[in-house]
Formats: structure tokens, sequence, C-alpha cells
């Protein structure tokens, strides 16, 4: 075989290699952000339809034992978070579960976490980067900041009091009811969102930590955190 054959088959392997890597930054950076917030829409839209069959709740004739709250369904969505720091139109579904599938139609609820505004740890995980960027502005997050859900009959407006905090993936007590590293001391109704970091990797997890601050019902309107 003659150099001038093996340069040229070398060249064509080396456009080959190059076409491929392109294709797949493409299919990264946009094709997996269309699927994400195709299904991340379709999840939303599922909800809203869900909600608005729903009856409406009666107060009770007398006082008594509130329910105890059912368990979410793995892999279905239970409401949707809106964080006015990360941009005004920005919202998510919140799915049960952290399963790749769970994440790229939104957002994933730790099992094994409290529900929405009960006591313990409500904890919720979102990808950085791809699959919709929910949380690439993940690093602007600041105390005070709102992370407001709705779920069919509640707002729930949680308050951050942390910066985001840096550790490994094997940090698992970041999501306990009272975290160690977070600066709550007793038991209460706390919120931990987790992404990765670095923005294009997976080797380490950026943490906030917040607490609930008010609730109302979804018949009184949406909450003042989200105006404006």
């Amino acid at each position: 075989m003659s150099v001038r054959i093996l340069v040229r088959s070398f060249s064509e392997l080396c456009l080959t290699v190059g076409t491929l890597i392109v294709l797949f930054v493409v299919y990264l950076l946009y094709w997996t952000g269309v699927k994400a917030d195709s299904a991340a829409s379709d999840q939303i839209s599922g909800l809203q339809q869900q909600w608005a069959q729903s009856p409406a709740p009666r107060p009770p004739a007398a006082p008594r034992q509130p329910p105890v709250p059912a368990a979410y369904t793995e892999g279905r969505s239970f409401a949707v978070m809106y964080v006015p720091r990360l941009g005004k139109d920005w919202h998510k579904p919140v799915l049960e579960g952290t399963a790749v599938k769970d994440l790229q139609k939104g957002l994933g609820h730790y099992d094994g976490t409290t529900r929405l505004g009960q006591p313990g740890n409500f904890s919720v995980a979102g990808h950085r980067r791809t699959y919709g960027d929910p949380f690439k502005d993940f690093p602007e997050l600041r105390p005070g900041d709102a992370v407001v859900l709705r779920d069919d009959t509640t707002w729930y407006t949680y308050r951050l009091d942390t910066r985001p905090f840096r550790t490994v993936p094997s940090d698992v007590g970041v999501i306990d009811p009272v975290p160690a590293e977070s600066p709550f001391r007793s038991p209460g109704r706390y919120l931990t969102l987790t992404t990765c970091d670095p923005e294009w990797g997976s080797s380490h997890r950026l943490i906030v930590w917040g607490h609930l601050d008010s609730t109302q019902p979804v018949a009184q309107g949406k909450p003042t955190a989200l105006d404006g």
C-alpha cells in the first residue's frame, strides 16, 4: 500500500471521527434539550389537565385529624417548580424518582425524602447541563431566593438559606432530614436542591438548602414570591 493511500485513508478516518464528534456535541447541546423541553411541557400539560378535573377541596364539617398524605407514584410528575432567580419564565415539572428517565423529563424528587410541605427534607435533583439545562445557573442562587412549588391544591414557598455548597456524590447526608452540613440544627420543613459540578462534569455536586416560608391554597392565586 502506497504512502498516498495511507494518507488518504487516515484523512478519511479523521474526517469521519470529526463528523461523529460534531454530531455528538449537537446531540448533547441541542437535541437532548429539544427532547427534554418537549417532555417537560407534556408533563406540565398533563398535570394541569389532571388538576383542572380534580374537584375543589371542601373544608371539613368539624375539626379532625388531617389525612395522611399518599405516596408519590414512581416516575410520575406531581408538582411544578418555579425559581425566579433562574429566569422569569423558568418552571419545571417535578417527578418522583431520580433515575435517568425521570431527569430527562424535568426534576426528580429523591425517593425516601419527605413530601411537599411536610416535616423533613423535601429534596430534588436536576441536570446542570443537557436535557434542557434546568440547573445551568445553579451557582447564581443566593440566600433569600424563593423556590416556589405548586401541586393540585397548594402553593409552597421555600426560601433559600445558603449559597451553593460543593461536595462529592457519595455525600448522601445532604438530603438527611436535618443535614449536618446545613445551617439547620433541629427538625423542620426543609428543601434541598442538588445538581452536578463542574458544569460539564459530574465529579462533584452543588447543594443549596432552604426552609418552608409559607403556603397558600391555589384558589387564592399565585404567591407574592412570583409577582413580577
